[in-house]
């Protein structure tokens, strides 16, 4: 009877024990509820609480990374599209997080989510696709409004994907590709046009000197003795065909 006795009293014992110590590591806080009231925080170490009075609620102050599930939005062009994000936050006032919000994790992640389609709804889908850097700040600081009275700190936010409908990819595609054959016909115009004016500055130099015409005339020749072809063409420089125009000119008014 003895040995039956102390053995329920080493059970109740080791109950009471393990309902009143507490660990709480260095990346946590314990907040304490007395009969239903707060009574601080606690941690981190080994905490002693006052069994079946008082109970204590772990909150990690760590960096949470979560993912915003996708949302389909519509931007200011009227652009349906499918957008998805991920939210780095942390508890910074551990007592708000416990007192003020049934659950900080669930409302931080419905709080991103509804900011992130009303961001995008303001926003165009060149700014979307362009200014990331842009709409990623502004998403961050209005979910850091929000969660703010919570105790939490939203470090950043970054837009992963953007998944757009597949006629809106197949114009964006034609689009780009036309951009392409634009830029390359004007760059072949301004290279045609380059040419024309070196070729014209050429020629305003050969013009006044005879010399250097007759000896690009020569390196012609040169340059077409080079070639194996039963048949030659030479050149014959402008001057020489118009003096032999002008000679039977001559000819025919003497007739």
């Amino acid at each position: 009877m003895n040995v039956f006795v102390y053995f329920v009293i080493t059970v109740v014992v080791l109950i009471f024990l393990s309902a009143a110590i507490k660990i709480v590591q260095e990346y946590e806080r314990g907040g304490v509820f007395r009969l239903g009231r707060f009574v601080g925080l606690r941690g981190p170490g080994l905490i002693l609480i006052i069994p079946f009075i008082e109970r204590m609620r772990k909150v990690d102050l760590r960096v949470i990374t979560m993912d915003v599930p996708q949302q389909e939005c519509i931007t200011v062009d009227n652009v349906t599209l499918r957008v998805d994000a991920v939210i780095y936050f942390r508890v910074v006032e551990a007592a708000d997080a416990i007192l003020r919000v049934l659950d900080y994790m669930k409302a931080t992640s419905l709080l991103a989510a509804t900011s992130l389609r009303n961001v995008v709804g303001q926003s165009t889908l060149d700014e979307l696709l362009a200014q990331r850097d842009r709409l990623n700040e502004k998403i961050q600081v209005v979910v850091d409004e929000g969660t703010n009275p919570w105790g939490i700190k939203v470090s950043m936010v970054e837009v992963k994907d953007v998944q757009l409908p597949q006629t809106m990819q197949r114009a964006m595609a034609a689009q780009a590709e036309a951009e392409r054959e634009r830029r390359a016909k004007v760059v072949h115009a301004e290279g045609e046009y380059q040419a024309a004016e070196k070729l014209s500055e050429a020629a305003a130099v050969m013009s006044g000197q005879p010399a250097a015409l007759q000896l690009r005339y020569l390196q012609t020749l040169s340059g077409i003795a080079t070639e194996r072809s039963n048949v030659i063409l030479f050149p014959l420089p402008m001057d020489i065909l118009s003096q032999f125009a002008a000679r039977s000119g001559e000819q025919e008014k003497s007739k």
